[in-house]
């Protein structure tokens, strides 16, 4: 079959039918992805081609979603949970870090989980309250959980099919407002690994590590950092836990400088967790501190403000320059 240029929207919707083609066990749960087929349209069409006893209109109800999803799983099924957006999740909380993280373990590896939790991330679309958060620490910070933040068509589109096919829960954050990026996507490819970083342009000053809906800014920066005789080398991390950093600490080694790049606040974030393993493992080649771009300290503000919150590509630029200056 040949590529084709898709939107991120549209290669997870791809991606959750050849899923679902492949496994009659996987089943899709969440809030209007039935008929309406989700408010980012991802589920379009799937109730319609595989039944309502596959594609699951809910109730508004997190923590019921993720109770039945654990009910399911223990039955052998592969839920694919839809949070309508990331700052929905808080209701499924208990029921993810308590059930859903530690149920493998507690029966010593007699119950699988094969999970996968979709969330919306991140803001930048002008929304209200609670529709633009980045919850991905909360998650990271659990373990028996899997984290993995795709930023193009290519990862969304294989990223789904390998998450919804792992035995172990993972949350798949997709960048809300990049829905609509494209680039082709061949269905015939040898897909990369799921739980690897990948360097996605070369460069020689300075490090930039950046996931998820950051991945364009980060990119946008290394452009316009070029234009000023700088040259920045761009990592996707594409999946923030577990941590692929060999790549990074390669890259460290050579440009001495390392910027990392979230929508997130900075305080306790995944910058500082990506800090501090830069620095023990790379101490000798730095030339500078590892720095942290990322959200303020303060909920998530109105739309009219947002984009003083969001990194841009000037706070990025910022950083760059504040690491060249040591």
């Amino acid at each position: 079959m040949a590529g084709q240029t898709l939107t991120i929207g549209k290669a997870l919707n791809l991606g959750l039918r050849r899923a679902m083609e492949d496994d009659a066990k996987v089943v899709l749960m969440g809030e209007d992805i039935g008929k309406l087929g989700g408010v980012f349209r991802i589920t379009d069409g799937l109730q319609k081609d595989f039944g309502e006893d596959r594609v699951v209109d809910t109730p508004l109800a997190e923590a019921g979603i993720l109770g039945t999803a654990v009910g399911l799983a223990m039955r052998g099924y592969r839920p694919v949970c839809e949070i309508q957006f990331d700052g929905f999740v808080f209701p499924a909380y208990n029921q993810i870090v308590t059930q859903v993280a530690k149920i493998h373990a507690r029966s010593k590896g007699t119950l699988a989980m094969p999970i996968v939790i979709r969330i919306p991330m991140g803001g930048g679309i002008g929304a209200v309250e609670h529709h633009s958060e980045s919850p991905e620490a909360y998650f990271a910070h659990t373990p028996g959980l899997k984290v993995v933040a795709v930023s193009n068509p290519v990862d969304a589109y294989w990223g789904i099919q390998q998450a919804i096919a792992h035995p172990d829960p993972i949350v798949f954050l997709e960048p809300k407002r990049r829905y609509w990026e494209k680039a082709e996507v061949d269905p015939d490819a040898t897909p990369e690994p799921l739980f690897g970083s990948r360097v996605v342009r070369g460069g020689d000053d300075v490090t930039v590590l950046a996931y998820g809906p950051m991945v364009k800014t980060a990119l946008q920066a290394a452009q316009a950092a070029e234009e000023e005789g700088r040259s920045l080398e761009v990592v996707d991390l594409r999946t923030v836990s577990p941590l692929d950093l060999e790549p990074v600490f390669e890259s460290v080694r050579r440009t001495g400088r390392c910027v990392v790049v979230h929508e997130a606040a900075v305080t306790l974030g995944l910058g500082a967790e990506i800090a501090a393993r830069v620095t023990e493992t790379c101490f000798h080649s730095l030339e500078a501190p590892v720095l942290r771009v990322g959200g303020y300290d303060t909920p998530y503000p109105p739309s009219k403000l947002e984009e003083e919150y969001l990194p841009d590509l000037d706070r990025v630029l910022d950083a760059v320059d504040r690491s060249m200056g040591f």
